[in-house]
């Protein structure tokens, strides 16, 4: 990551968190740490999954296992930070690790809302070109279109990093949430922020409004052809296969476009934390749930490691 220079007198920062009441904190404490755990295990598992089972070796189960490994990502960004402070009360956060873990958790977030585009994509040429289908999307295609979906969202969350933080914050140190994200960064600027907003609402507005047309055109097309179908297994297999794709794409881009695209007169923190909790903590849990619970193959695949697993234990002792 590049050098930040620190253009304020602000050397650390004190989050407020999401709740002073003690009781409140240890049960919040809880709940993240289940969430966290079932994170870890969901997409560290399913790309262990994947890499065990050659059935999964199809560029679908690629990509779904690189969005894992971004959800892990930036889960682990935010979360460890929010239940340390839960857990001891310690809420200090220094100027460079605040930084840090914006922009990791702005690199790995845009590399999910990448990846979804490019599994929208892969949908488009599985329904709608099936006969190209193995030739388009060859090992070093995926392999291509993955690297390069966290190669631009590690450059874009870099100009994003930049642009927030070469501002100076002089206001207060205190940020009014659990962790580093530009609406509560943005009110403790004495510059003139106009510039810095107006850019952010370009670029995340410009990402946003591209992802969600490529991947709308994409099942415009795949809906027309399941439409044609003749067969209603084909037509509810293509259906099966592109449900949870188009549930992670609503929840994802439903809760950005209204954290970032709102001018900042209409935040309300209190609202922004609490959607804040469900894409930098909830969501990364809920995909690997998302693709695994619908999915046959996957149900398959875990019930022959398991069995294999359980073999072995049994050998063993």
């Amino acid at each position: 990551m590049f050098p930040m220079e620190n253009n304020s007198d602000v050397t650390e920062f004190i989050l407020v968190g999401l709740t002073n009441d003690p009781t409140l904190q240890i049960l919040l404490f809880l709940i993240f740490s289940l969430i966290y755990l079932i994170s870890l295990v969901g997409n560290l598992g399913l790309i262990l999954l994947i890499l065990l089972d050659s059935r999964l070796h199809t560029p679908m189960y690629f990509f779904l296992s690189s969005l894992s490994l971004a959800d892990f990502g930036y889960s682990s960004a935010v979360t460890p930070k929010v239940m340390a402070g839960l857990l001891t009360g310690d809420n200090v956060i220094s100027y460079n690790l605040c930084a840090a873990q914006f922009f990791f958790f702005a690199a790995f977030a845009i590399t999910e809302s990448n990846l979804l585009v490019i599994m929208a994509y892969d949908r488009y040429a599985a329904v709608c070109k099936p006969l190209h289908y193995t030739t388009t999307m060859t090992t070093n295609v995926c392999a291509s279109l993955s690297i390069g979906a966290y190669v631009i969202a590690f450059l874009d969350a870099s100009i994003h990093t930049g642009n927030i933080f070469s501002i100076s914050f002089c206001q207060s140190n205190v940020i009014d949430h659990f962790f580093c994200d530009v609406p509560s960064l943005l009110p403790l600027s004495c510059s003139d922020r106009y510039i810095t907003e107006l850019f952010i609402f370009l670029l995340v507005g410009f990402n946003t409004v591209f992802s969600l047309m490529v991947i709308l055109m994409s099942y415009i097309l795949v809906f027309a052809t399941i439409l044609r179908m003749r067969s209603s297994e084909g037509r509810q297999k293509a259906f099966s296969t592109c449900a949870s794709h188009l549930t992670a794409v609503s929840i994802l881009y439903g809760i950005i476009t209204f954290v970032y695209l709102q001018p900042s007169s209409g935040h309300s923190m209190g609202t922004d934390k609490i959607a804040s909790v469900f894409y930098a903590i909830v969501i990364p849990m809920l995909n690997p749930l998302i693709y695994s619970l619908r999915n046959k193959e996957v149900k398959r695949a875990f019930l022959k490691v398991a069995g294999k697993a359980k073999s072995f234990i049994q050998f063993t002792f």
